[in-house]
């Protein structure tokens, strides 16, 4: 299953493109426990979409990521917990432990009522209880759906009704950063239109006085001490959904991404013991969160399916100051560190002054994730982080794709600062102009599309079948659209350059146009809004909202703040726009469609090339826009 030569990918690459069903069939047999063998490696068509993946296999991911390991190194840690408070201490799970705890906590699900099929809603900030609560699911065959700690309570309704989740998983509590966070609260606002929900299940971290309903809502705790830990894993079909996670769409709704239990597993192993080089004994730290898929594939499932150490990590990269993540590598002897362009040049704006004398000798390989990295930030970690001593793989993948798509292999593929670099084994990547036609050759650009499955693709949207058909392979016959577009050089490497839909990519994280403005909209005295990114320091791209009003605004400071509040409300504040500028009209043409790109190119300060405007419902409406955006600023 490891790549360990460049020769060896090459010849990897084109096995996986010549017989695909062969490559997948080899490293699924030879890698993995599997109940009962597949009948067929591979069923598919991009027209339903239909994809199934070792057809009639059956398995449970858990016995690969928990029981081979109890067997072969029960004592070698699994899981090493670092809390946001540097002074509390640190918690490691060895395999034995962490098996013993999941399936402790799968009982105390069978014994709240839940059943192979059923949904689990689990919002939950980075402590073990997230990851046992996940594979806890797993064991018993439930859905498990990860909502992001951050997200507000009608976030998490719109996930457990969209789903239908007969349980929710929770703390009373979070801290992250210097900031108190009321989990417990948060769900008791969510449930009020929930009826699905049957049990709330309560894990104490903060110890933070909270409303208990009876018959609905109980302590983990307590409930651990009326089972065992005994509970062998329920047989699974390869095709079985293992979870459901929460994307943002171009309409307002988020959509549901289903990824199944066998294609799965084996795809984030894959991609993680080739991308990062994974070696025994190796400690892997992922900097992201679990209730997004980097921390699905790359904490939990990855990783664990390979036997490795994985770091849980509950704060943020800033507290109690800038030197957190030093102070974590090197007190845990991290040898990969994996983390956001965000989060370095966050960083790298509070100078060298956190990172001089931390004792970073411990890395051997670094990541980047969530969005394409800059060539400075690229080049400063590699510098200063890595001493130049590390390779810097640069990731693409997405929360539809299950697992990394495009990077270099540590160590192995020659590295190109802020490019990509080659597609995986087994993906087949293409580029096309708008009419849906191959752009071929090096040195150009077009729209990311992939001709052929990998084991990981998404399976369809939960509830919605021609969603998923229209989202991903209705834009260009028999391709998956990944939404971006891209450039090939002459080597073959991609370099991604962004959404071209109406999708942004803030911090790495996908925030879709329609959602922010349907929050912005439901504040009272707003009429319209339009939503589009805009280039930004720290977080790649920025949020810019231009708003219309009711009615004259008298403090705009005030009015700002407000629909600040809305959108954190409706949405989480991660979705709040970085600036709001009121406008009395939007660019719109005759048919009333908004023209974003001229919106974006103010957005951006490019003003002196707006293109023709003389087809607009309202020409005029643009010059008093500039002016506006030029007073913002």
């Amino acid at each position: 299953m490891k790549i360990n030569s460049f020769q060896e990918y090459e010849e990897a690459y084109k096995k996986s493109v010549e017989n695909p069903e062969d490559f997948w069939g080899e490293i699924a047999a030879n890698n993995f426990e599997w109940r009962k063998p597949w009948r067929k490696v591979l069923n598919w068509n991009f027209s339903e979409p239909k994809v199934e993946w070792f057809v009639g296999g059956k398995l449970n991911i858990t016995e690969n990521c928990l029981d081979r390991h109890v067997k072969d190194k029960p004592n070698q840690p699994a899981i090493i917990w670092e809390p946001n408070d540097p002074n509390e201490e640190s918690v490691t799970l060895t395999y034995r432990q962490l098996f013993e705890r999941v399936c402790r906590f799968a009982n105390v699900l069978k014994r709240n009522g839940v059943k192979k099929g059923d949904r689990v809603c689990i919002y939950m900030p980075m402590i073990p209880e997230l990851s046992i609560a996940v594979l806890a699911c797993a064991r018993i065959g439930a859905i498990h759906s990860v909502v992001f700690g951050g997200f507000s309570a009608t976030s998490i309704a719109d996930r457990i009704n969209d789903s239908q989740c007969v349980a929710v998983v929770t703390t009373d509590g979070a801290v992250r950063g210097n900031k108190a966070i009321p989990m417990k609260d948060t769900v008791d606002d969510a449930m009020i239109g929930c009826p699905s929900v049957k049990k709330v299940i309560v894990a104490t971290r903060t110890r933070t006085p909270v409303s208990m309903i009876k018959g609905r809502d109980v302590w983990w705790e307590e409930e651990e001490k009326h089972v065992t830990s005994d509970c062998p894993a329920e047989e699974m079909d390869s095709e079985d959904p293992l979870f459901i996670l929460y994307t943002s769409g171009s309409t307002g709704k988020p959509k549901g991404v289903v990824q199944t239990c066998g294609g799965y597993m084996v795809y984030a192993a894959y991609t993680f013991q080739n991308v990062f080089q994974y070696k025994a004994g190796m400690v892997h730290f992922c900097t992201a969160d679990i209730g997004w898929i980097t921390g699905h594939s790359y904490i939990v499932y990855g990783p664990l399916a390979s036997g490795a150490i994985s770091v849980l990590f509950e704060g943020v990269p800033t507290y109690p100051d800038a030197g957190r993540f030093w102070d974590i590598v090197e007190k845990h002897k991290v040898n990969i560190l994996y983390t956001a362009p965000t989060a370095i040049r966050s960083l790298m704006g509070f100078g060298l002054e956190y990172v001089e004398g931390k004792d970073l000798s411990s890395l051997k390989v670094l990541g980047s994730v969530g969005e394409p990295i800059n060539e400075e930030a690229w080049q400063w970690y590699s510098k200063n982080i890595g001493k130049d001593k590390c390779p810097v793989v640069d990731t693409w993948w997405q929360t539809e794709t299950g697992g990394i798509m495009i990077s270099a292999l540590a160590g192995i593929t020659p590295l190109k600062p802020a490019w990509a670099s080659l597609p995986l084994p087994g993906v087949q990547m293409m580029l096309v102009d708008e009419n849906g036609n191959e752009i071929l050759g090096g040195n150009v650009s077009g729209n990311l599309c992939i001709k052929f499955p990998w084991p990981s693709i998404l399976r369809t949207t939960w509830g919605d079948h021609e969603r998923c058909r229209t989202n991903y392979f209705s834009a260009y016959p028999n391709l998956y659209f990944t939404g971006d577009g891209a450039m090939r050089d002459e080597n073959g490497f991609y370099r991604i350059t962004g959404r071209v839909d109406d999708v942004l990519n803030v911090s790495g994280h996908r925030i879709g146009t329609a959602e922010v403005e349907n929050a912005i909209n439901m504040h009272t005295g707003v009429v319209e809004s339009a939503i589009v990114g805009y280039p930004h320091d720290i977080k790649g791209q920025g949020i810019y909202a231009y708003v219309i009003c009711e009615s004259m605004i008298h403090d705009e400071d005030l009015t700002r703040r407000d629909i600040l509040a809305t959108v954190s409300r409706v949405i989480g504040p991660i979705a709040k726009p970085d600036k709001i500028q009121f406008v009395s009209g939007l660019p719109k043409t005759r048919s009333g469609k908004i023209m974003r790109r001229i919106l974006r190119k103010i957005a951006e300060g490019e003003t002196s090339n707006l293109g023709d405007i003389s087809t607009l419902l309202d020409p005029t409406v643009v010059e008093d826009i500039k002016n506006g955006a030029e007073a913002l600023k």
